[in-house]
């Protein structure tokens, strides 16, 4: 038996040895006896009073142990099996000709820390290289992608202080919140990589040439720091003199908050409907009408200039033969529709703009309650009229209206306010509001993926109560 096998051999017996004493002990525990005079301790009176959940906890740590174990083992196992291989070489050809064996490094794994040993291919005056580090895929870091995949996750679903303390309890390893910002940090360098795996020919093989192409944009207000405020911001919050020192007045504004640009792409198969159809009171027959390939992109650096024309860059990868309808779907946000039409002027292609036609009804709902009173039921069938008629394309119709009945019910200038601001909208975005024309071609009229994205990308993660974020410094100054 030549010295590999035989310590490959040593290595077994030793995890199965390990493994069998730290299956003893999760036996034992559950069982409420001890190893006597082991450090496990399980046996004495204290311990069996235990409760529920202090049992839990300890399995817990005990399991994680036992995991732990078997990974260190694998490691083990694999460190003593490898075999040296010819013609090392770095990038620039200079190869490694003197190999040492069982050079290790740290690496803290989702199951606590553990060690890799690898063979060490050196050359003087250069580098080592490690062979196994690139078939084991280990980063550079200390911390295991599964440790950066998990702070990742945790820190999308609350403050970076939850996600430090998920990590420890889940993993036993003691990272400071520091460490787990940096480790979300690098999880999402990897985004643009991501969507550039997901083109393939393959996949933009699908792509029917029927099939209408959206793109949508929207912003979200993201509470910052002082200095990460844009500069348009930060001067209005300088300037502002509220009348109170504890709270704001009614109308003022804290001019805190930074928009974040949001931005989406997709495809979607043409579905003709009716304005019938739309605001059908039963249950919908015609089968609503699905996103597909969806692309999202975001931002709390960039402006909407930026995001508009990353979304507008999509597109073109998807048609780069302007051959398929594109629509674009707004929330009627002035400078959002002024950056869409200025890029599809520049990029000459034609971009049908539809108002969000739940927008819409807001501001009709607002002008509602300026004839009705609060819960009348008169209200929603006024809304439902109005709303039916501007989805055939009678929007101008309908201003005119809302503000003659304002008028005819002499309503003093603060209680018709929304009704007029309601007017005003339909008016001012009259040429948006196409509505006949993209239900009998099929197009979609809501903005439910933008605004899903809005939700899922910015204000779950960072509408945090008390949060208040900042940009890295090589960004702070844009």
């Amino acid at each position: 038996m030549n010295s590999c096998k035989l310590s490959a051999a040593l290595s077994l017996l030793q995890g199965i040895s390990r493994l069998v004493v730290a299956l003893a002990r999760i036996r034992l525990a559950a069982r409420g006896n001890g190893l006597r005079g082991s450090s496990a301790g399980w046996a004495d009176r204290t311990r069996r009073s235990w409760s529920m959940g202090s049992l839990r906890a300890q399995l817990l740590t005990v399991g994680r142990e036992l995991l732990c174990c078997l990974f260190q083992d694998h490691l083990d196992l694999r460190a003593g099996r490898e075999q040296r291989l010819d013609g090392v070489a770095d990038g620039e050809g200079v190869e490694r000709r003197a190999v040492e064996r069982d050079h290790r490094r740290a690496l803290a794994s989702v199951f606590g820390e553990v060690t890799v040993g690898r063979l060490a291919y050196r050359q003087r005056g250069e580098q080592n290289l490690y062979v196994a580090d690139g078939a084991l895929n280990v980063p550079e870091e200390r911390a295991s992608h599964g440790v950066r995949r998990l702070a990742a996750v945790e820190a999308a679903a609350g403050s970076f202080e939850h996600a430090t303390g998920q990590v420890r309890e889940r993993t036993g390893l003691t990272l400071g919140k520091r460490q787990v910002e940096e480790l979300t940090v690098r999880a999402a360098v990897d985004f643009d990589a991501f969507y550039a795996e997901r083109v393939s020919a393959a996949e933009d093989a699908v792509h029917d040439t029927r099939d209408v192409l959206v793109l949508s944009a929207d912003g979200k207000g993201v509470v910052m720091r002082a200095e990460a405020l844009r500069e348009a911001t930060a001067r209005a919050a300088q300037r502002a003199s509220p009348k109170l020192k504890t709270r704001l007045s009614k109308g003022e504004k804290a001019n805190r908050k930074r928009i974040a640009e949001v931005g989406a792409v997709y495809d979607i198969e043409p579905t003709p409907r009716t304005p019938a159809d739309v605001l059908a009171h039963t249950e919908k027959v015609l089968p609503a009408p699905k996103a597909k390939h969806k692309w999202l992109t975001a931002s709390v650096v960039e402006d909407a200039a930026t995001v508009v024309a990353d979304i507008f860059n999509e597109a073109d990868r998807r048609d780069p033969g302007h051959q398929r309808r594109w629509i674009a779907l707004v929330d009627g946000n002035n400078h959002q529709i002024d950056r869409i039409k200025k890029e599809a002027k520049t990029r000459k292609v034609k971009v049908a703009i539809v108002v969000d036609v739940v927008h819409v009804l807001e501001y009709l709902w607002g002008a509602a309650w300026c004839f009705h009173k609060e819960g009348d039921p008169a209200a929603e069938q006024w809304v439902h009229e109005k709303a039916l008629a501007i989805l055939q394309g009678k929007a101008g119709i309908v201003a005119a209206a809302i503000r003659r009945k304002a008028t005819l019910l002499r309503l003093p200038e603060d209680t018709r306010a929304k009704a007029d601001r309601a007017a005003g909208y339909l008016l001012n975005k009259r040429r948006y509001l196409d509505y006949p024309t993209a239900l009998q071609n099929g197009w979609p009229i809501a903005t439910g993926v933008i605004e899903g994205a809005c939700r899922h990308l910015v204000k779950d993660r960072m509408d945090i109560t008390g949060a208040r974020w900042r940009l890295p410094l090589r960004l702070s100054s844009r």
